[in-house]
């Protein structure tokens, strides 16, 4: 009962910040214009997070590890909540990349909940327990972006001082509702042999289960990114879909992840094993993506993108699941991180690639995304033999 009650608080903790992430979404940039912020600028704006939390959250998934799981998210939470308050109250244009570093410097909300998730979950009911947690952040992601735009007609600041108001209530769910899933006392922290160190996120790869799932997350991770950016590119210049279109469109593709995170048991109890339900999603999301490239015309390009939606929900829950089953407990909150850091430096390639990838055409942007898919579905066949 225990075990249930700490995950649907950690539920409630990520569809909270979450939330708070999707709220600024459709609002940073025109907000951000007010100070001087362009296109380049906002490319780099996001990129300062993505940097702040690639060295950081491992950092922190190993502080938790030693000090405890609690303490590490309510500070995260908490450095998520001040970020949101420099943006309101910014005046100046350096405001605005102190408050994403610090997001980013403290950004180990998602790390150290799936950290605790590993902590009181099994082998049989992790990937379900990964699932539930993917499909709590994929919600708010889903519904931020509509609360952030009816909260801009408010005001510019409106959005953020909301959003700053629901990462406070995380905050405090955390702290006074959560349950410590790793604690720890004065001799298991000098006794603790953890210490992280840097050269970690080059070592961690070189281990054959843990390093291999790790790869293959940040290869779809850049896939997923690398498509996003062809999605706006191609439903603007090709489809000639209003925003509002493209903002449903959106809306169903995290729809459908959420709906396959759910879905993660019947997968479990049919396939049994998780590298062939990652083999198996990971080759339909590259024939959906692949496919995506020869068509110019929409109810094809939504029924690919709605498959690679519905099998690409399945890729967190079953690498995160592969990860926490192959690691030690004594050292999860630092290889999650180090799987976190991954993922934002996937977030950040995909987009810088996929612009490259736009010179050429808007329709090379999904070949690429393909390519990135194919690599990591052949890297799948490694895991399979190993795990």
């Amino acid at each position: 009962m225990k075990t249930n009650k700490t995950l649907w608080i950690l539920v409630l903790v990520c569809v909270i910040n979450s939330l708070g992430f999707g709220i600024i979404v459709p609002v940073l940039y025109t907000y951000g214009k007010t100070f001087g912020l362009t296109g380049a600028t906002l490319g780099v704006l996001t990129a300062s997070f993505s940097i702040a939390q690639f060295f950081a959250t491992p950092v922190l998934g190993s502080l938790s590890d030693k000090w405890g799981r609690k303490p590490l998210l309510v500070i995260s939470l908490a450095g998520t909540c001040i970020s949101f308050l420099l943006f309101a109250e910014a005046r100046i244009l350096w405001i605005l990349f102190a408050a994403r570093i610090l997001d980013g410097l403290t950004g180990g909300n998602v790390s150290v909940a799936q950290a605790m998730v590993a902590d009181t979950s099994t082998p049989q009911n992790r990937a379900k327990r990964f699932g539930i947690l993917g499909s709590s952040l994929a919600f708010g992601y889903v519904i931020g972006p509509f609360i952030g735009g009816v909260f801009n007609e408010l005001s510019p600041q409106a959005p953020f001082f909301f959003a700053a108001g629901i990462s406070l209530i995380g905050t405090l769910c955390a702290a006074f509702l959560l349950q410590e899933t790793n604690p720890t006392n004065k001799e298991t922290r000098l006794n603790f042999d953890g210490k992280f160190k840097f050269k970690s996120l080059l070592t961690t790869l070189k281990r054959p289960i843990i390093g291999t799932a790790i790869f293959t997350g940040f290869l779809l991770t850049m896939a997923q990114f690398t498509m996003i950016i062809g999605f706006q590119t191609f439903s603007v210049d090709i489809l000639k879909i209003t925003p509002l279109t493209m903002g449903f469109f959106l809306a169903g593709f995290g729809v459908c992840g959420i709906i396959m995170q759910l879905c993660v048991p019947f997968f479990i109890k049919t396939f049994s094993s998780k590298p062939v339900i990652l083999l198996f999603s990971t080759i339909l999301c590259f024939g959906a993506m692949f496919l995506s490239g020869f068509t110019s015309l929409l109810i094809p390009f939504a029924i690919a993108l709605c498959v690679y939606g519905l099998f690409n929900g399945l890729r967190n829950p079953m690498l995160n699941a592969i990860i926490a089953d192959n690691i030690d407990h004594s050292e999860q909150g630092k290889i999650l991180g180090i799987n976190q850091s991954y993922a934002s430096i996937g977030q950040t390639l995909g987009p810088l690639t996929a612009g490259l990838a736009a010179a050429v055409s808007v329709h090379s942007i999904f070949f690429l995304s393909s390519f990135y898919i194919l690599v990591a579905f052949l890297l799948c066949f490694r895991l399979k033999s190993k795990a």
